[in-house]
């Protein structure tokens, strides 16, 4: 796709509103923002701070701030906005016309080596890929944070049952669990009608310390007696549950929790998979008949308390109604993004394995020496939302670094390049690597699947599910498969529409009112939304549910 080939529309949101990005027309955005009269930031004299050498090669690694502080915010401003400079206006980089993530590469290019509308720049050549890539991301911070002046969103403050208006729908917000949680991590529904008694239909929540709820009634149980012990520290703790697709004759619940070893003193973990059933136990409920599903080798544990993914999702029924009875298990690399690379490590990959937790014998990797062959893909990060979409593929959300989380469409035995090409930078600012192979030498004879989408600056993508029809009923037509993805430190809900394979939409739909920890329809087709801060569970119902 050229890059360019967009215009964005505002869609109101109550009070604000969202950006809906649709492919269209329109060239020489990049061109026009970064040469506009010769006024390119960095430009001989007129740039900033000249140091007399190439940034970065040689001398002290610098910053991504420093860079845009010394060889472009004379020209462009500190914030991006652009101006006068020597009598010579200086557009700003900071227009909806270039927010699509089309022109990331273009970006790039006119950094590193000017463009034929601009001639070839004075600084050209003297900053690393890395480096250029870098100053992409600062650009893209400083464009999201006048975006989000502009567009701020849904307010948190905003009446209980106000009405919210996207482009395809309307809707209410509605507080489902509004106490009695403590960092709650997942939730997953019993099919109406089934489970037990006084728990029939509920809605299974984890906390993060450990502890399994079910909601029923419009109660909160007491905590699940006889769930695993979990190594609450970081980002571990109990993390996903699932509910089997035939959970009405099976009975099973699975969860996926970060498991201390007592082979390591118990201060080491990894991302452990059971399954149980749910049993009355006086006026509460107990987990039995537990099986391990997954599970890494002792050895491999590791004592860090990163990026443990996990999300569980079971492969759909075809038309016929049946499946061929296989689970996804989504792990992140545990803080070790060299770990993504090796196919004899569990982390940063998905895993496939029968709903028992057998070996299906079609798996990419069956017989590779000192491989899991449990693994179906590999190269993720930190993959913490995971779905099938209604045409059966299987898609991730990943966290980046800082900058560019991912967006991506899963296949087997693909390599998605953690940590050899990445569309974000260091948490201390410090420039990381590019989203391109061409520029990593490790890439060299590899594969690497680029992502189908990134968020830049990252949202901290967490929770995925797609909109649909539940056993209930539907919600929202107008989202009919389309996939909606939280996020945490974004705060955010983006509704994500996919044709031929790119995405078309790109929606705000909710913000602002605690860290997205997850997103799930629920029965009825009502999107159900795990918040952190507070730790409640909202919804968004249609507008006509208003009571």
């Amino acid at each position: 796709m050229d890059a360019g080939m967009f215009e964005t529309r505002r869609i109101g949101v109550m009070a604000a509103a969202a950006v809906v990005v649709v492919l269209a027309g329109g060239v020489g955005a990049v061109d026009a923002a970064w040469g506009q009269q010769g006024g390119q930031g960095g430009q001989g004299g007129q740039g900033g701070k000249q140091t007399g050498k190439q940034p970065g090669r040689g001398g002290a690694a610098v910053s991504a701030s420093k860079l845009w502080e010394d060889h472009c915010a004379r020209c462009h401003a500190e914030d991006g906005a652009g101006g006068v400079v020597e009598g010579k206006g200086v557009k700003s980089l900071l227009g909806d016309e270039l927010l699509h993530p089309d022109h990331d590469r273009r970006m790039f290019d006119v950094i590193r080596g000017g463009s034929a509308e601009m001639g070839k720049a004075e600084f050209a050549d003297k900053f690393t890929p890395q480096q250029a890539w870098a100053l992409v991301v600062h650009i893209r911070e400083l464009q999201e944070r006048a975006r989000r002046k502009r567009q701020p969103g849904p307010t948190p403050k905003a009446p209980a049952e106000r009405v919210f208006s996207t482009q395809r729908a309307s809707f209410v917000v509605q507080t489902v669990v509004g106490t009695g949680l403590e960092t709650p991590w997942a939730v997953d529904f019993l099919p109406a009608g089934k489970g037990p008694e006084g728990f029939a239909g509920g809605m299974l929540i984890t906390e993060k310390e450990g502890r399994l709820r079910v909601f029923a009634n419009g109660k909160l149980s007491e905590p699940v007696e006889g769930v695993p012990k979990v190594w609450a520290q970081g980002q571990g703790g109990l993390l996903d549950v699932a509910v089997h697709p035939d959970y009405a004759n099976s009975g099973w619940i699975y969860l996926a929790f970060s498991q201390p070893f007592a082979e390591r003193d118990n201060n080491a973990a990894t991302t452990t998979v059971i399954r149980g059933k749910l049993s009355k136990q006086g006026d509460g409920l107990a987990l039995t008949d537990q099986q391990t599903i997954f599970r890494a080798r002792p050895e491999q544990a590791l004592r860090a308390g990163l990026h443990f993914g996990c999300r569980i999702v079971f492969d759909p029924a075809d038309a016929s109604g049946k499946r061929k009875g296989f689970t996804y298990i989504c792990i992140g690399e545990h803080g070790s993004g060299n770990h993504a690379q090796e196919l004899g490590r569990p982390n940063g990959k998905v895993h496939r394995v029968t709903d028992d937790g057998q070996v299906p014998g079609d798996n990419p990797f069956v017989g590779v020496d000192k491989a899991y062959e449990t693994i179906w893909s590999y190269g993720h990060r930190n993959p913490q939302g995971m779905v099938f979409d209604l045409q059966g593929r299987l898609w991730v959300t990943e966290h980046a670094p800082r900058g560019g989380d991912e967006l991506n469409l899963v296949e087997r035995g693909a390599n998605y390049g953690w940590p050899i090409v990445g569309h974000g930078i260091n948490y201390s600012d410090m420039p990381l690597s590019t989203p391109w192979p061409e520029f990593a030498p490790a890439a060299k004879d590899k594969q690497l699947t680029p992502p189908v989408w990134r968020w830049l600056p990252s949202t901290a993508v967490c929770g995925l599910d797609v909109a649909r029809a539940g056993p209930a009923g539907e919600a929202f037509a107008g989202w009919r498969g389309d996939l909606l993805a939280g996020g945490l430190a974004g705060q955010t809900v983006r509704r994500v529409r996919i044709a031929a394979g790119k995405v078309v939409e790109e929606e705000e739909v909710f913000y602002g009112r605690g860290r997205v920890r997850d997103v799930v329809t629920g029965l009825d087709g009502s999107v159900y939304i795990v918040l952190n801060g507070p730790d409640q569970v909202v919804r968004l119902a249609p507008a006509e549910a208003k009571r």
